[in-house]
């Protein structure tokens, strides 16, 4: 093993959270160090002896008196690298002491050495009391988090074809999740990730989430207040509010938090952020938040149905558990739908996609792409995917985006010189023999016409993911979940459950709306949980016999 911090390959630049050192890894003052030693013990170490080590859940939090304790990367192919080295009034963790998924790195003292040892309880009280603590505490976790992503430490290997679908599949969870990862493009190569020891072959999202220990543990016995199903900006909003406010809340995710706006290269018209925002920053900031104030967040579990029974509702997971809650928010929001031209299953995660973000972009770079659909997100992936290939061929089937898009996106597309618009226009086939090559579309009245493509990005209509709700709630002619209920306007014909963002019947999609609709929706599950509390049981039990 190295002995040294690792030395990195390039030298850093102003982004790179290693050199914003006072921020990524601050010196406390001396009052604050012993702010935090009241919230803990202190201990003395040895040589070699570890503080916590990659793998394990729910690890403490250490602030170094004296001494140094060294955070160790065990990289797959290359064994232990050091990453940093704590000393005096410095503290070690990031991201993973807000929750309980397995850790990245090993801690290990270098010499003798002094530490305050905080236990996890005993931390989360420590931010609550200590404000201005928290604070720094939670800019240094967030920079450390980034850094290890930005130099691929603490993760795992992904070899194989960076062709195959499910290459992309994996690469993509793993780079929305937030998970340090070392891509290795290995041509005839099936996709594999290196872990530990392990070596996963072409693994499941779920598969994934449980080996690398991305999904914290559910007590299946356990009634939560909140169940919000679905990371989107509603569910994460919902999350945040009610965790924040006292809920003993559980969030559900099928892929990773964000939904389909953290497949959004840059949002520029949300609230508070002149130059933009990454969806996927955007989500991972609020699932933080959330995880902050105490909920637990489960990746790669879909909800397979949903039922009453004597306290509330038993959500039926895929993978066979069971998770049971007072309340439930449906944050599930849509999906694009697919195109039924020839190629399209054939090319599907390969060439056809349904989100346009830096690793799309990866794919194809350099080359000319299709992007069909007039909304936002076709417009943002239109802008942000011209930054990177050839040629962007945007496909409408109208007469053109001002019903459909926002004004900004449309100047946006306009003035863009790689970027041109059809109107008019269908998609009628894609293919080609070494991945997709070409793309065939018609204008209305011409003859059909084809194109060099290397790929084509579905955004089209919507359908909601509300198969999970069959049999408890009502749904409008095209699936949306309807609501409006009991004094609530996110209050769905089964009591106790609500819907919110997307998946709502008459929702307006866009990503500010959908964060309103999940911080208000709190306040009505309140209401909702203390009539329950005083025993209010007759109304709602009227209620949902007539919705039936």
């Amino acid at each position: 093993m190295s002995t040294e911090p690792h030395r990195l390959a390039e030298p850093l630049d102003a982004a790179d959270p290693y050199a914003r050192e006072k921020q990524t890894f601050p010196i406390l003052s001396a009052e604050m160090a012993g702010r935090i030693a009241r919230f803990g013990a202190e201990e003395q170490l040895a040589n070699g002896d570890l503080l916590f080590r990659r793998g394990e859940r729910s690890v403490d939090f250490f602030l170094v008196l004296n001494g140094t304790v060294d955070i160790i990367d065990h990289d797959e192919r290359a064994g232990e690298r050091i990453v940093h080295q704590h000393h005096g009034s410095q503290f070690t963790g990031e991201l993973d002491l807000f929750n309980d998924r397995t850790i990245l790195v090993s801690g290990r003292a270098n010499g003798p050495t002094r530490v305050v040892r905080v236990r996890r309880p005993d931390f989360r009280t420590m931010l609550t009391a200590e404000p201005d603590i928290a604070e720094i505490i939670m800019r240094a976790f967030i920079l450390r988090r980034v850094g290890l992503m930005r130099h691929e430490q603490g993760g795992v290997h992904l070899v194989g074809a960076s062709g195959d679908p499910d290459f992309i599949r994996v690469d993509g969870f793993l780079t929305r999740n937030g998970y340090p990862h070392i891509v290795e493009p290995e041509p005839g190569v099936a996709p594999t990730v290196l872990h530990d020891g392990e070596r996963l072959v072409r693994p499941s999202n779920r598969c994934l989430a449980d080996r690398l220990g991305l999904t914290v543990p559910l007590d299946p016995e356990r009634r939560y207040d909140l169940a919000v199903v679905g990371a989107g900006p509603s569910g994460l909003a919902a999350a945040v509010y009610a965790a924040s406010e006292g809920l003993d809340t559980v969030i559900l995710e099928t892929v990773a938090p964000g939904g389909q706006a953290g497949t959004s290269s840059k949002i520029e018209n949300y609230l508070g952020f002149p130059t933009g925002i990454s969806g996927q920053a955007l989500a991972g900031r609020a699932q933080v938040q959330a995880q902050k104030f105490g909920a637990r967040l489960a990746v790669a579990r879909s909800v397979e149905r949903a039922e009453r029974d004597a306290e509330g509702f038993v959500l039926t997971l895929d993978c066979g558990g069971e998770i049971r809650t007072r309340a439930i928010v449906a944050a599930t929001g849509a999906r694009y739908r697919k195109l039924s031209a020839p190629g399209i299953e054939r090319f599907e995660g390969s060439g056809v996609h349904y989100a346009a973000t830096a690793m799309e972009a990866n794919l194809c770079a350099g080359r000319p792409v299709v992007i069909v659909g007039g909304g936002n997100s076709a417009g943002q992936a239109a802008v942000f995917m011209a930054q990177h290939v050839a040629h962007v061929h945007l496909l409408v089937r109208g007469d053109g985006l001002a019903a459909t898009m926002s004004r900004y996106l449309i100047d946006r597309i306009d003035a863009g010189e790689r970027i041109s618009l059809h109107r008019y226009c269908e998609v009628e086939e894609v293919g080609g023999e070494r991945g997709m090559e070409w793309l065939r579309w018609r204008v209305r009245g011409q003859e059909p016409e084809t194109v060099e493509a290397a790929a084509l990005f579905v955004m089209v209509g919507a359908a909601p993911n509300s198969e999970w709700l069959t049999g408890l709630a009502e749904t409008d002619d095209k699936g949306f979940v309807c609501t409006g209920n009991a004094g609530s306007p996110f209050m769905t014909t089964a009591p106790g459950l609500f819907a919110v963002g997307d998946v709502r019947s008459g929702s307006v999609e866009r990503v500010a709306s959908s964060v309103g609709e999940g911080s208000v929706v709190i306040q009505f599950v309140h209401r909702y949980l203390e009539e329950l509390s005083r025993g209010d049981h007759r109304t709602h039990e009227a209620q949902a016999v007539a919705a039936e």
